[in-house]
């Protein structure tokens, strides 16, 4: 087994031809031609915890946060490092999970009052005439950290609205020291921690985020590739994708 297990090794294409062939095969490859991964809190009924549902995930537990793309379970208690790229507030429409394509019915920017049309429903959702509801909700672009810094999609709606307001609050009140006096910097010039904490109201419990600063970005190379990210975002080469199965696997609050 052992002279089987070296002879397969021995058979690896070496590291410099690798390099060498290195994007071959990827044509003229983009971001906006990747899925964007969700990070989302998991739940107590999330599938993805549940051992009889076809999504479930090995080891998966509510508090954890879970990556839509490539299905990676992070600790909720130790949380996430995380750069923050692109900040955008939207209104979005939906049909009741289970109705529909599945996707928005529509989405609204932040100027929009689409708000005023709509009435406080019985389950705290606010509906428009047509029976669909609007989700105001908070897209938080970043980069997560790790051997291979990889790029993702936050969203903050319902209660965790107050968490995304706080997080914007302190990128906003950095102040760095220039040639010309003070100044607010980049949302990427700062790495933030991202942890779950078990949050509770009179309707229920469930987890949600907590946000705490860690640094200033000291890796040139990672700035310039959150840089990067957020013009692409900017200049709409990256658009988020909300569908309703990104919504069933978030954490349950109110």
């Amino acid at each position: 087994m052992k002279q089987e297990l070296e002879t397969k090794k021995s058979n690896l294409p070496q590291m410099s031809v690798l390099e060498d062939d290195a994007r071959k095969g990827l044509g003229n490859l983009t971001q906006e031609d990747l899925a964007l991964p969700f990070l989302k809190i998991l739940g107590q009924l999330s599938p993805e915890v549940n051992k009889r549902d076809g999504k479930y995930v090995q080891g998966a537990e509510p508090g954890m946060i879970y990556n839509t793309v490539s299905g990676e379970l992070h600790n909720g208690e130790k949380g996430i490092q995380v750069l923050p790229c692109f900040y955008k507030l939207e209104y979005v429409e939906w049909q009741n999970i289970g109705e529909g394509s599945g996707a928005p019915v529509n989405i609204y920017p932040s100027s929009s009052d689409i708000l005023s049309e709509t009435t406080r429903g019985a389950d705290f959702k606010d509906r428009l005439p047509n029976g669909n509801y609007i989700e105001k909700t908070a897209s938080h672009f970043v980069i997560v950290l790790g051997d291979a810094p990889t790029t993702a999609l936050i969203n903050m709606k319902s209660t965790q609205l107050k968490t995304s307001r706080k997080w914007n609050s302190m990128m906003a009140g950095v102040r760095l020291k220039g040639k010309n006096g003070l100044f607010t910097p980049s949302s990427f010039s700062h790495i933030y921690r991202l942890r779950t904490v078990q949050q509770s109201n009179d309707k229920g419990t469930w987890f949600g985020w907590e946000v705490s600063k860690v640094s200033q970005v000291e890796d040139t190379p990672l700035y310039e590739q959150a840089k990067a990210f957020a013009e692409s975002i900017g200049k709409g080469a990256i658009v988020a994708k909300h569908n309703s199965e990104n919504k069933k696997s978030e954490s349950t609050h109110f």
